[in-house]
């Protein structure tokens, strides 16, 4: 077990990727103790599924232009110190907005807030993978998602709350406590970390440049991102993912508490049970799987696995137990292998001079996509609280085509790394 890939890959880190690594528990925690019941709590405040899903897609909105300034913001002042004082304004005040909250206004308040995170993503990720070795970069984003899945092991904690104080009692509590930690993470991470060599060199040709002039460079990084088919199919997963998160995210609470007839605590046990699944399946499936040269194959069964969990909860009765387990425990198989993949495929599709602006506008082209899905969602969910779910399984079935489209021979190249030859 000493010598397990990812064992020995977390031993060889060193420098930003080792603290950005092992920072992440610290998101993780708050994250999942509060967000399972975010949904639940915004509808004992008074807001109704369709301010749900506008909220969503109002956030959304609002990241298209916070991911259109981050890769010039990152550029000019560093990646360190804008990870620091986003974090901050991204999560911290939100945090504290949701734990004042009473009614819709304050969740449009945070989201706004929220919305920033874009900024602080791309910066996390330059200071994450720009000094890591390429041939540590999958087991770096399985470490990553390792650190934030896990930490829903400390998601039943919250359900206890829920069931001992109440739901919005508790909830608030969540929400205090979530302000807490992740304004430590920001400050460990700022306090043991330093500027990466590409971040220096950005803040040396941007010192006496505006943002707006640095925007205006946007559009050659845009053409640049059109000849890239690499990074095209990591984005077309991307897509697939982050409308399936937004619609998860959002209404997974609303289904289980509404229409499945489960109470509000349970939720914790189910969101535990997906997360030690992916866990497990991360040490088990992983290494045998996640190979970028490879990838069609995580991302085959892993597409599959996604669409019968969405079809599970689509025809599944009232108080299924044991279906509703099957589906989480098939999402946290699948999300251990596509995860990794996408985000692996897009750091290495990244390998470029300009990473934080082509980041920057990777993630401004797939807000502009994704954007309306939590409006859409909440309009079905208002419907009939199984129809966001039936989305997801069509949006899986078109991952499914892309992998054997995107898949065919010579479509698109990994690189080599030298790294990897030497292996």
């Amino acid at each position: 077990m000493l010598n397990h890939p990812l064992l020995q890959s977390l031993r060889e880190l060193k420098g930003n990727p080792r603290i950005t690594v092992l920072t992440e528990v610290m998101f993780g925690i708050p994250y999942n103790l509060f967000m399972p019941f975010f949904s639940v709590y915004m509808l004992s405040l008074g807001v109704t599924d369709q301010q749900i899903g506008s909220i969503a897609s109002m956030g959304l909105i609002a990241q298209i232009f916070t991911a259109l300034l981050s890769g010039a913001i990152v550029d000019k002042f560093g990646r360190r110190l804008t990870l620091f004082l986003m974090d901050l304004l991204s999560w911290s005040v939100p945090c504290l907005i949701w734990f004042a909250a009473q009614d819709v206004r304050y969740f449009i308040a945070a989201a706004l807030f929220n919305s920033l995170w874009r900024v602080s993503h791309t910066a996390w990720t330059c200071l994450m993978v720009e000094d890591a070795e390429p041939r540590h970069l999958v087991h770096i984003w399985t470490w990553i998602m390792i650190f934030a899945f896990s930490s829903a092991l400390f998601t039943p904690l919250g359900g206890w709350l829920v069931e001992r104080y109440g739901l919005t009692p508790a909830v608030r509590g969540l929400f205090f406590f979530g302000f807490l930690m992740l304004t430590a993470k920001g400050i460990v991470l700022y306090l043991f970390s330093r500027e990466t060599g590409r971040g220096v060199q950005r803040m040396q040709e941007t010192k006496n440049r505006s943002l707006l002039s640095l925007l205006g460079e946007y559009r050659h990084v845009f053409g640049q991102i059109l000849r890239t088919r690499s990074l095209l199919a990591a984005l077309a997963f991307m897509v697939i993912m982050n409308i399936y998160a937004t619609i998860s995210n959002n209404f997974w609470g609303v289904l289980f508490t509404g229409k499945l007839g489960f109470s509000d605590s349970q939720i914790s046990l189910y969101t535990a049970l997906r997360s030690v699944v992916m866990t497990i399946s991360f040490f088990i499936l992983g290494p045998r799987l996640t190979n970028l040269h490879r990838f069609r194959l995580p991302l085959w069964v892993g597409f599959a696995a996604f669409l019968l969990s969405q079809v599970l909860l689509v025809l599944m009765p009232p108080q299924a137990i044991l279906w509703v387990a099957l589906s989480v425990m098939l999402e946290g198989v699948a999300a251990a292998l596509v995860n990794p993949m996408t985000e692996s495929l897009m750091a290495v599709s990244l390998e470029t001079d300009e990473r934080a602006r082509v980041s920057a506008m990777i993630y401004v082209m797939l807000i502009l996509i994704i954007s309306p899905f939590g409006w859409v969602a909440g309009q079905l969910s208002a419907l009939d609280r199984s129809l966001p779910f039936l989305l997801n399984v069509a949006l899986f079935a078109v991952g499914l085509f892309l992998v054997w489209f995107i898949g065919r021979p010579g479509f698109i190249t990994i690189p080599a790394h030298p790294a990897a030859k030497a292996e």
